[in-house]
């Protein structure tokens, strides 16, 4: 709308593409349909691309699914992958999603990524910091020390 006020007040379709922050043939598609149709014809722009195939309410059944954990379907722990979710999905709207695209969804309900931190529960680091501290440098490799200068010289006497 701000770019039609600005096409209205006469200003150059490349300076209200520079103020507008858009490219210039964006502005010039505009200004087709402000002169062929006015404001409404502006306003009558839908989205582009294909339409969601999980709807609104299909997204708040899809969140209480993912509140209620991985183990309600049977999965061994807590963790959610895209591919258990892209399952959970085909299973509860029988729509497949591939599971590099279920990100997008679940950044759409708020859902970042988490990783877990990796670490073993049976870690003992008391043994750990012994041998950091101990064996570490007994099995270390030590830099050979000064020889003998090598036969073949590349220099000139």
């Amino acid at each position: 709308m701000e770019a039609a006020r600005l096409l209205r007040q006469g200003i150059a379709e490349a300076e209200v593409a520079r103020r507008v922050g858009v490219h210039r043939q964006s502005v010039n598609r505009w200004a087709g349909e402000l002169a062929a149709k006015g404001r409404r014809g502006l306003k009558q722009a839908g989205r582009a691309g294909r339409k969601p195939r999980l709807d609104e309410k299909d997204l708040e059944k899809l969140e209480r699914g993912l509140q209620r954990g991985p183990e309600a379907l049977g999965y061994s722990n807590g963790l959610w992958t895209t591919a258990r979710v892209a399952a959970l999905i085909e299973q509860e709207f029988g729509v497949e999603y591939h599971p590099g695209h279920v990100w997008r969804i679940l950044r759409r309900l708020g859902w970042s990524c988490q990783r877990p931190s990796g670490r073993a529960r049976e870690r003992d680091e008391e043994r750990i910091r012994w041998w950091k501290q101990v064996r570490w440098p007994a099995i270390k490799k030590k830099r050979a020390g000064r020889g003998a200068s090598s036969s073949s010289s590349t220099r000139a006497d």
